[in-house]
């Protein structure tokens, strides 16, 4: 069997089943049904949200798991929560610009891990 199209490959749009058939009676059901929440999600998001379950919602466990960093795994788990429909309410302030350019520099190997500490805490303090 192949998975079940939820979005329409022409225009994007959401897709409704019209017609259910039991194979084992012949038995066909007609009319307009909508998919749930959790059918709008990719093979990928579903893989995450299994991974996410086996790991008991701990983030810092998937995180150990899947090899990935957190501010990854959150991003994933925010995917699935606005592909389910929801707003991902933040639980943490926006990173300042300052300290994002820290991190990026970091991240970019521009800096080392001791001065990236340094600037931060340089910039805590200032």
């Amino acid at each position: 069997m192949y998975p079940l199209p939820v979005k329409c490959p022409v225009c994007g749009g959401e897709l409704f089943v019209e017609r259910l058939t039991c194979h084992q009676c012949n038995t066909v059901i007609q009319g307009e049904f909508g998919l749930q929440r959790l059918s709008r999600l990719t093979p990928e998001q579903w893989a995450f949200v299994e991974d996410f379950l086996r790991c008991e919602g701990k983030l810092t466990r998937l995180q150990e798991e899947l090899g990935l960093s957190y501010p990854t795994v959150r991003s994933r788990l925010n995917d699935v929560i606005h592909a389910l429909g929801y707003e991902v309410k933040s639980s943490a302030p926006e990173e300042p610009a300052e300290r994002q350019a820290v991190l990026e520099a970091l991240a970019a190997g521009q800096i080392d891990v001791t001065e990236a500490i340094r600037q931060l805490k340089q910039r805590r303090a200032g």
